[in-house]
């Protein structure tokens, strides 16, 4: 009862918003000698995640579509700033100087599986740049029919920028303390007709954040190509390379028994401060070619080729434990000193190939009209690693004023893996009536997966496996009137692993198929810009754990059971972007009943986000922006005997429009954390250590845009 009513008085600012745009709209419609402008603003007609070509307010599933624009206007730096956009998608360790994790709908999204790139797997265990998207499309719930093998909580697709348009853009950019950069963005079509187009980006900064000694840099170059060849044949090429060096941030932890009090603690301290710390180095080179046919007025043919090529250098002045005894294992001693480890594994390779082949079209049998897409895909993905560092070296404090030695003797195994993935899948929308649709897919696949350690490993810790399961997903939908739609939807998604190749008796064999199942429940508004809805979901996951008797397998379920609700549009000077979330997030059947009722770690119970935008009619072109961001409270422990409170963080700022001659200047101002507010900003459990990430202190940011 305390969980809902919580999360009525989350819904309350959201509901308030729907209100006033819904009112706003009512106005509009009673009051025609009124003229009120309305335009779109966040939203999307379609999201190619989905995997359906219909506009979003009419498809049965759940997912949202970020521009290029709301980054730049919320001065994000990285795909981790998603998370202040969507009150489904929360943080899942992001470490500044990392790569980005998230959690979806109380779920970790897979950085190996649950991530595309112009509907293509790509592998996200790398920094990847937003400069180039056009788009990010997160799709929320279980997504078995768009993918083989993924974590329950979503998908995350980044859209590329194309030649679409003439363009000539340039930005600089500035955020505290001294980070600087610069960007441009150029396109052009050109010949006979303007048949060929081109489309360039390049970005440099300098990294230098709100946290002390984490400098570095990072560049990116995007090249996207189209030919038009024919009235229905496109050719489009692209490429991407991106470099990103700047050391990692660690995150701190309990001390002893006790969740520190946040404004003891300096949220600009940086734990991997060492004289010997090294960044972490990333580097990207992926390009895509892709070639569309119309076949005839109703159908048409793709093929899509995807190549990504990851390098990178992991370096980290590792904290864990208390101790070198290891004693506790997962926190820091209640004085504040815990274990650094010299940790460093160099030049990881990661190669990922995919080639898609589909063809989709309308048809009608009899009185029933289809929209079916048919294709097969086929992946592959070599990792190749080397021996890696991982040695005690001393202890540290949180204060960051120890100084150890290092020692970098590459002493402990690491993993490489092959991994051969065939997908064949099958999409259909049947109109029914003129108000009800049923919808449905499927997807065949089979993967073969092998993984070996390496030099200083163990020969005998090679596996190697074959596995085959189909994954369907079905809905049912009934459209009132032209903008409103209701659906029921349920699905099935798989997860495939192996028991850990240490510390069991059976190591390395293949487990059976994790087969995860969703319920979905919704309602979507949408219209002249405006689009509201309301999802509620019941999800489960099967959980591999260790088990009592000290063998690992299947052990029970975690199951979220949830409501999600969203606004988004503009209506006058009002812009609006708004969801939130209440779940509840529990472990059930476990072999051990005792475990039954947990609620896993660093998953939030409420969300609330809001971005607002009002245009300042006394001053043409000045746009104020307020966004909110609030989270609830997480799980420290797997055996919830520490928690860390709920926290909301205010951000401000401005954009202003101005016209200098052929040359259109968009200057932008904020703040994050206006207040400054002081607070655990999550608690991740990784490698069976708790940690405490400290919510960014205020932060200043400030860039100009300039169009000619």
């Amino acid at each position: 009862m305390a969980s809902i009513l919580r999360f009525r008085s989350t819904l309350k600012p959201l509901a308030a918003a729907v209100l006033a745009l819904s009112g706003a709209a009512r106005a509009q419609d009673a009051a025609p000698a009124q003229t009120v402008e309305v335009t779109a603003h966040g939203t999307a007609d379609a999201a190619g995640v989905t995997g359906f070509s219909q506009p979003l307010s009419r498809t049965p599933i759940q997912a949202d579509v970020i521009d290029a624009k709301t980054l730049l206007d919320i001065g994000a730096m990285s795909l981790s700033d998603l998370t202040r956009l969507d009150a489904s998608v929360t943080d899942s360790y992001n470490a500044p100087g990392y790569w980005t994790t998230f959690a979806v709908r109380g779920f970790q999204v897979d950085n190996r599986y649950n991530f595309r790139r112009d509907g293509l797997p790509i592998n996200a265990e790398t920094v990847l740049p937003t400069d180039s998207l056009s788009d990010v499309e997160i799709l929320k719930g279980l997504s078995g029919a768009q993918a083989g093998t993924s974590a329950p909580g979503g998908l995350v697709n980044l859209v590329v920028k194309r030649p679409d348009a003439d363009l000539r853009d340039a930005q600089l950019r500035w955020s505290q303390n001294g980070t600087v950069g610069a960007a441009v963005d150029l396109s052009q079509r050109f010949g006979v007709d303007r048949a060929f187009g081109a489309r360039l980006g390049v970005s440099a900064d300098r990294l230098d954040p709100n946290y002390r000694d984490a400098r570095g840099h990072r560049e990116n170059v995007a090249l996207a190509t189209d030919w038009r060849i024919a009235d229905g044949s496109l050719l489009e090429f692209e490429f991407e390379h991106n470099v990103q060096s700047q050391p990692s941030v660690p995150a701190f932890s309990m001390l002893g028994d006790v969740v520190p009090d946040p404004h003891a603690i300096d949220p600009h301290i940086n734990l991997n401060d060492q004289p010997w710390s090294l960044p972490v180095v990333t580097q990207g080179n992926t390009m895509s070619l892709r070639f569309t046919q119309a076949l005839d007025a109703n159908w048409k043919l793709q093929a899509q080729a995807l190549q990504q090529r990851l390098v990178s250098n992991d370096h980290l002045a590792f904290d864990f434990g208390a101790n070198a005894a290891c004693d506790p294992c997962d926190r820091f001693a209640s004085d504040g000193t815990y274990a650094i480890y010299d940790y460093r594994s160099d030049d990881e390779r990661r190669l990922t190939r995919d080639f898609d082949v589909h063809l989709n079209g309308e048809f009608a049998t009899g009185a029933l009209r289809h929209a079916l897409t048919a294709g097969v895909l086929e992946s592959r993905f070599v990792g190749y690693f080397n021996d890696e560092a991982y040695n005690f070296v001393g202890i540290g404090n949180i204060a960051g004023t120890a100084v150890v030695p290092s020692d970098p003797t590459p002493t402990s195994p690491n993993v490489d893996r092959t991994e051969r993935n065939t997908e064949l899948y099958l999409r259909d929308t049947v109109q029914i009536g003129p108000d009800w649709s049923a919808w449905g897919g499927v997807r065949r696949t089979s993967i073969h997966r092998t993984s070996w350690e390496t030099s200083t490993g163990d020969p005998t810790a090679s596996t190697g496996y074959t596995q085959s399961f189909t994954t369907p997903w079905l809905a049912v939908s009934r459209q009132f009137g032209e903008h409103d739609m209701v659906y029921v939807s349920w699905g099935e998604g798989v997860e495939s692993d192996i028991v850990p190749t240490h510390g069991f008796p059976d190591g390395g064999r293949p487990l059976s198929s994790t087969i995860s199942r969703q319920w979905e429940f919704g309602y979507k508004h949408g219209g002249d810009a405006r689009q509201w809805g309301l999802a509620a979901y019941d999800v489960d996951q099967p959980l591999d754990d260790g088990l009592d008797d000290g063998t690992f397998g299947h052990d029970g379920i975690t199951r979220a059971i949830g409501l999600e609700a969203s606004a988004q549009g503009r209506v006058g000077p009002l812009t609006l972007r708004a969801s939130a979330m209440g779940q509840r997030v529990r472990r059930e059947q476990a072999a051990n009943p005792s475990y039954d009722g947990r609620r896993p770690t660093n998953i939030p119970d409420q969300a609330l986000k809001i971005l607002a935008t009002w245009d300042v009619t006394p001053v043409p072109g000045l746009a104020v922006l307020a966004n909110l961001d609030y989270e609830g409270g997480r799980e420290v422990l797997p055996d919830d005997s520490a928690t860390i409170p709920g926290w909301t963080r205010y951000d401000l700022g401005a954009r202003y429009t101005q016209a200098a001659g052929g040359t259109t200047l968009v200057w932008r101002a904020g703040v994050d954390n206006l207040f400054d507010r002081r607070a655990w900003r999550e608690a991740p459990y990784q490698y069976d250590h708790a940690y405490l990430v400290p919510l960014a202190p205020r932060t200043f940011h400030a860039s100009l845009e300039a169009k000619f």
